[in-house]
């Protein structure tokens, strides 16, 4: 009987923050259409259901579980596009050098980028770790 009650709290759970993710994918939706399709309704949704947890309208314990479902099988939602690009096939080889010569370029200046932002954080971190220990002087 446990082990049903265990189950049935665990699909209640996924439901639940199933429900939370579609619900607010759906207004980013609903309001990327409102803004004529200017940012997408997906980023929208992230947004405001990233929102809802910060300010703790929603509890992260609610969709935790179907997140985490979601982005342990990530790689399966890429399928449909690699399908999709694949239609392209031939303005993809006729193109291919600049496309590789882009993806190189933004790979470097994100990684640059990203590692600027983490040296001035842990300067910051340390600067501040430093003045702590002072203070227990």
């Amino acid at each position: 009987m446990r082990i049903v009650n265990f189950v049935a709290k665990k699909i209640e759970e996924m439901i639940r923050g199933t429900f939370f993710i579609l619900f607010f994918y759906f207004i980013g939706e609903l309001v990327s259409i409102m803004i004529g399709r200017f940012v997408p309704g997906s980023v929208l949704g992230m947004v405001f259901l990233f929102c809802a947890l910060f300010f703790k309208l929603i509890k992260p314990e609610y969709v935790k579980d179907a997140a985490t479902v979601i982005t342990k099988n990530m790689a399966v939602f890429f399928v449909p596009v690699a399908v999709g690009l694949m239609t392209y096939f031939d303005l993809l080889k006729q193109h291919w050098v600049a496309i590789l010569a882009a993806i190189a370029v933004s790979s470097v200046l994100v990684i640059a980028s990203v590692a600027f932002v983490q040296e001035k954080f842990e300067k910051r971190r340390g600067k501040k770790d430093e003045d702590d220990s002072r203070q227990i002087l």
